[in-house]
Parts: structure tokens; C-alpha cells; sequence
């Protein structure tokens, strides 16, 4: 199954040449979702060549600007190109109110329909589910409202094995073999064994979404044995008292999520303007966290 995190930013909050706010876009199978809008997004999503039409959700993580800023014009030209798919947008609350009144002095009139949907960022609820994947809300501890996004993707059913089944096999056995099932066929007394006929689907795989956030183990349980978190580190160990004034997490304490939670891998960033390399942040997580990776913008990393 195809599930891939493709990067669009990896700053926070004051800008940095070649360093893009945060936005994110997960594709699965054939959906894609965009996580979080900073300033910009829609010129990362063209220059990677990314197909709008198979964006209908939209998860943002909270109102600070560096996370959303960027909605208002993508959802502007969207429709200036004529867009006709709906969109489906959860944010906490003030959101809808903040498009509303940018739309309303603007006179901009959608050629879609946007369903908005407020998160509770107190509570991890399931809030969508898709032919491919379930998403559920991962309460975080911010200055604001705030919660990431834990993505599971539904394991397929078992994939037949064409050139075993004699010609013109029947529609309805067909569907009965990808649901595990043997068949009988009284017509010709044969039957087909499912395990003879298919081979197993594809496994769930999953991805836990942390924006901005305290160190906070809360999440830890939710979060277990996932394949990939990706977790803010806007600062490193040095300047752990400046994360904890400003709710914000270290690369090594990233990377202790990652490890109470026996993750698969972690990817961070949301770096701070003040750090013009990185290296400091990719040891400090590697020396709690050895499978740990730096986000960086116009990559993609297989889930």
C-alpha cells in the first residue's frame, strides 16, 4: 500500500530563507491529505506537481498563523481554477469564522462546498474515516488549542492470484476469495481453496501527526507501536528552558516519545530561526532515538 509523507515546511514561527512553514500533504492508496497550511503551501504543492482534486481533507492543528496562514489563498485559488470537489476542513475552533470574514470583505464566492468541522483538542476521538484510512485527533499541550493527527491506514483484502483461476471465473467467487473464503462449486464438484487462489493483503500502517507541543507523556499510549511519528523539535537541549516558556518540545525529547512509544521512526522539525544548521538536533534525537530523520522540505519518506 502506498503511504507516503511528503514535506512541505519544516520552520516555526519567524521566517527563514529556504525554510518554509509548516505543511505537510500524507498520501494513501489514491487520497491525499493535507496536514496543516503555513504561508505558502500552495506554491509547494505546485512545485512538487501535486494533484488538488485528490485533496478533500484538510487537518489543521491549531490557529497559530505559522500552520494555517497559507489557507486563505490556497482555498482562493482553488477556486479561481475552477475547482468543483468539495473539501472537508477540521481545524479547532475560529477557523470557520476567520475564512468567513476573509471571503465576506473579499467577495469571494467558492465554486465548491467546505465542510467545517471543529476539533475537540482535549479529547483523541476518531473524526474521519475513508475507504483507506481512519483518523483520530492526539490532544496536545500548547499555548492555544492544539491537537496532531493519528492516521491508520484499513488492511486490504486478500489480492487474488489471476493466473491460478481458470478463465472467466465467476464475479461472486471472485469477491467471495478476496474475503478468505474457500469456494465449492457444485457445478463441477471443484473447490477452489483460498489460500490456494490469494496471497495476503496489505498490513495497517500508521502515522501520528505532533505539532507544536509541550513534552508531554499523556500521548505516549496512544501512540504505541505506530510505524512513524512525526514530532515538532523546534529547539535542542541547550535551550530547554526557552521550549518550556513557549510550549514547545526538544529534538531529544521528540525522540523520547518515540522511544516510550516504540515507534518504527521519527521524523522531526519545525526548527527555530536561530538555528542555521541542524546537526545539533539530529545527534541529540539519534542519541535517544537512533531511527530518527530531519524533515526536509520537497522530500518524501515512505511510511
Amino acid at each position: 500500500m502506498n503511504f507516503d509523507l511528503l514535506v512541505f515546511g519544516t520552520g516555526s514561527a519567524t521566517p527563514v530563507i529556504n525554510r518554509h512553514p509548516s505543511a505537510f500533504l500524507l498520501s494513501i492508496e489514491n487520497e491525499s491529505f493535507l496536514i496543516d497550511c503555513g504561508e505558502g503551501t500552495q506554491y509547494r504543492l505546485i512545485e512538487q506537481k501535486v494533484k488538488s482534486s485528490r485533496i478533500r481533507h484538510i487537518f489543521i492543528s491549531h490557529l497559530h498563523g505559522d500552520h494555517y496562514f497559507g489557507l486563505i489563498g490556497l482555498l482562493s485559488s482553488w477556486s479561481l481554477n475552477q475547482r468543483k470537489e468539495n473539501l472537508t476542513i477540521f481545524a479547532p475552533r475560529g477557523l470557520d469564522e476567520i475564512l468567513t470574514a476573509q471571503f465576506k470583505h473579499s467577495e469571494t464566492r467558492l465554486n465548491y462546498k467546505i465542510n467545517f468541522v471543529e476539533t475537540d483538542t482535549e479529547n483523541a476521538y476518531h473524526i474521519l474515516e475513508t475507504n483507506f484510512v481512519t483518523v483520530e485527533t492526539i490532544p496536545l499541550h500548547h499555548r492555544i488549542p492544539c491537537c496532531g493527527f493519528l492516521f491508520r491506514s484499513k488492511t486490504s483484502k486478500r489480492k487474488i492470484v489471476a493466473e491460478k483461476l481458470p478463465e472467466n471465473f465467476s464475479i461472486p467467487y471472485l469477491k467471495m476469495l478476496k474475503e478468505g473464503l474457500d469456494i465449492h462449486d457444485e457445478l463441477s464438484g471443484i473447490t477452489y481453496k483460498n489460500e490456494d487462489y490469494t496471497v495476503a493483503g496489505g498490513v495497517s500502517k500508521s502515522f501520528a501527526y505532533c505539532s507544536d507541543t509541550v513534552y508531554n507523556e499523556l500521548k505516549i499510549s496512544q501512540l504505541q507501536n505506530v510505524n512513524a511519528i512525526y514530532h515538532e523539535a523546534t529547539f535542542i537541549d541547550s535551550e530547554l528552558k526557552r521550549a518550556e516558556q513557549t510550549n514547545h518540545s526538544t529534538a531529544r525529547q521528540a525522540a523520547m516519545i518515540a522511544q516510550k512509544s516504540k515507534a518504527q521512526q521519527l521524523i522531526i522539525g519545525h526548527y527555530s530561526s536561530r538555528y542555521k544548521t541542524l546537526n545539533n538536533h539530529l545527534s541529540e534525537a539519534q542519541e535517544v532515538f537512533e531511527n530518527t530523520l530531519l524533515a526536509e522540505e520537497g522530500k518524501s519518506y515512505k511510511i
